[in-house]
């Protein structure tokens, strides 16, 4: 195997690992090696030429973009004289972790905070309703409390889900830069 294929080799895998960390944030794989495949072209790239280097089908791929552009890690760039649509991804690991834990907390807490004001209403219509017994109302009493509780854990989480969208996590734990191996 001459250089040139060993570094091929290299880049393939690189992506793979990308692959292999989006999987860990939820991501599926064929969106993580879009990801990787487009960042690591270095330049915007059209549909017709993701499914050409990654061999998946233009449904797919369309798919795959539309999750990346989701996720704001991808977004449509215009390109003078290119007449198809063609994308760019996050070239920042560190925005790119942050659009990810952003965008997947959200969801969560969003599902979750509906899930709480339900079980909230539910549990005030038993605490007020006089067909209720002692022992019922008690019962619904003690989780409206827990319930509550839990909201207020959502509360801190779309607050600390703001502090990493605002970047000010970085005045608390800097960017670090790595310093290159030769």
């Amino acid at each position: 195997m001459d250089n040139k294929e060993r570094l091929e080799n290299i880049h393939y895998r690189i992506i793979e690992q990308i692959t292999t960390n989006m999987k860990l944030y939820g991501v599926p794989s064929t969106v993580g090696r879009l990801l990787g495949t487009i960042y690591y072209n270095r330049k915007p790239m059209t549909l017709d030429e993701m499914t050409e280097e990654i061999g998946m089908s233009k449904t797919r791929m369309s798919q795959a973009i539309r999750e990346l552009t989701e996720l704001n890690l991808a977004e449509k760039v215009f390109e003078k004289g290119v007449r198809k649509d063609i994308y760019t991804v996050e070239q920042d690991y560190y925005q790119t972790f942050i659009s990810l834990f952003s965008s997947n907390w959200r969801k969560g807490i969003s599902m979750n905070q509906t899930f709480q004001k339900k079980i909230i209403a539910e549990l005030k219509q038993i605490i007020e309703d006089e067909n209720s017994d002692k022992e019922t109302v008690e019962k619904a009493k003690e989780y409206l409390t827990e319930t509550n509780e839990v909201l207020g854990f959502y509360n801190w989480l779309t607050r600390l889900v703001e502090f990493f969208d605002s970047q000010e996590i970085f005045e608390h734990v800097p960017r670090t830069e790595q310093k290159e191996d030769k």
